[in-house]
């Protein structure tokens, strides 16, 4: 639904300030800036860094395009396949007897929030970001979301931060470590008036990622457990593990083996717990969260099993290269031109390098693969130089590929798409989502939230 200011959106990054004012003024264009927008703009300190970015002063302008009109790079969501990830992940977690707790990180924006959430038949999410936890305050508002577990172990000057987001939305925090729990304490004595109530927390578990957690059977977990019984400042809400080694499965046998690992090490450690203490234990990601359907681990009768997942909606290269989605899942694009060609080298330059793919790669080829022309990919990129050469499509025999003819698939001028190895990183680097259908025309715009 557009909103009742088109640019809306774009009041976002400007902040009322000592400069109110200023004579500092967006070089907008009178065509493309609606006049809420204009009345707004003089009570309003721009911020430099985001008026430099041409989408934001006029992405409204591109509804009713053809996603190949639109300038070049930009991202491109189709909200058929996110509406269907979304549809297909509800259905298998009814069927399962789990909740949902989807994770925000991916396209950071309110639109698919909403639609992870259903419109309010889930009211958790987990947040990587103080700045996503603020930009779900609307949906607390409208009373479509009850708590955000944030979802790194806190740093010690994030804590202030979310204690004042306490105040619209019950905050959910996680640990691995005793020293975070002190720090807890630390800010509770230094601030009684607005730390009176202890903090809910999951104790952070690893299963296998290594990249946050304690392992299992580890003495420091028993520790830690006995070290939250103690103090007045947390309370156990349950334990939370992250399968981001699922990213390597390949088929779903695979997938549902890590599923299991994951479920049973929640389940291990709840037994640490003395008693008949109501937990909740939290699995999951992408390529776990695509096999919960077949879920068959017989869960207590004190214990709510949740998974958490980000993501599904869009689904990426490595989400393919699992074998647990299509081509036809992945609902991210990014649109690039092509700037020059090489016949010499037989490769061809286009607009969208580092910043606009990132430099995840998988265990397709290359750092994005051309939509609609099977072996050509983005080789080698710097900051905004993209090189697209040709590669042996995966899974073919041919120890020596047929050469294709770049002159004969890419002229300068053209717009391409590419698919994309990560969603995740490659959305973080831009502002606007243009929002397409079926026929791929863009109906919507999205504007992310940004920063930390």
């Amino acid at each position: 639904v557009a909103p009742a200011c088109p640019d809306q959106h774009l009041t976002s990054y400007w902040s009322v300030g000592e400069l109110r004012g200023s004579q500092q003024k967006p070089s907008f264009s009178q065509s493309h800036t609606p006049s809420c927008t204009k009345q707004s703009i003089a009570s309003l300190t721009p911020i430099t860094s985001i008026i430099m970015d041409y989408s934001l002063q006029n992405h409204r302008s591109f509804i009713g395009s053809k996603a190949l009109d639109l300038p070049s790079p930009s991202l491109v969501l189709s909200l058929p396949v996110i509406k269907k990830n979304i549809e297909r992940l509800h259905q298998d977690v009814e069927k399962a007897g789990v909740t949902l707790r989807p994770h925000v990180k991916t396209l950071k924006s309110l639109e698919v929030t909403r639609l992870m959430l259903g419109n309010g038949k889930f009211k958790k999410t987990v947040a990587s970001t103080l700045s996503e936890i603020r930009g779900l305050l609307p949906l607390a508002e409208e009373g479509n979301l009850d708590e955000v577990l944030y979802g790194l172990p806190p740093a010690s000057g994030a804590i202030p931060f979310l204690s004042d987001l306490r105040k619209s939305v019950k905050i959910l925090l996680m640990i691995d470590h005793d020293k975070q729990i002190s720090l807890l304490e630390e800010f509770a004595e230094k601030n009684p008036d607005t730390s009176t109530v202890a903090w809910d927390i999951y104790i952070k578990l690893d299963v296998g990622t290594k990249r946050a957690g304690l392992p299992l059977g580890s003495e420091r977990l028993q520790k830690l457990i006995q070290r939250v019984n103690e103090s007045s400042a947390v309370s156990l809400y349950g334990f939370y593990c992250h399968a981001g080694h699922s990213y390597g499965c390949r088929s779903q046998e695979e997938a549902e083996s890590v599923l299991t690992e994951e479920i049973n090490g929640v389940l291990s450690a709840a037994k640490l717990i003395v008693g008949e203490q109501k937990l909740t234990l939290s699995v999951g990601a992408t390529p776990t969260a695509h096999v919960v359907g077949s879920l068959k681990t017989a869960i207590p009768e004190n214990v709510t099993l949740e998974l958490h997942a980000g993501n599904f909606p869009t689904n990426d290269l490595q989400q393919v290269a699992t074998g647990l989605v299509g081509s036809e899942d992945q609902a991210v694009r990014v649109l690039a031109e092509v700037c020059s060609v090489y016949p010499e080298r037989n490769e061809a330059l286009v607009n969208a390098g580092t910043i606009a793919l990132s430099k995840e790669t998988g265990p397709f080829p290359g750092f994005g693969s051309v939509v609609g022309k099977p072996g050509w990919v983005v080789v080698r990129m710097s900051q905004e130089h993209g090189i697209v050469g040709e590669v042996q499509n995966p899974g073919s025999k041919n120890a020596e590929p047929e050469r294709r003819d770049v002159e004969a698939n890419f002229e300068v001028g053209d717009k391409i798409f590419l698919n994309i190895q990560h969603a995740c990183i490659t959305a973080a680097s831009f502002y606007v989502y243009y929002i397409v259908d079926e026929n791929d025309v863009v109906r919507d715009t999205w504007v992310p939230w940004k920063g930390w």
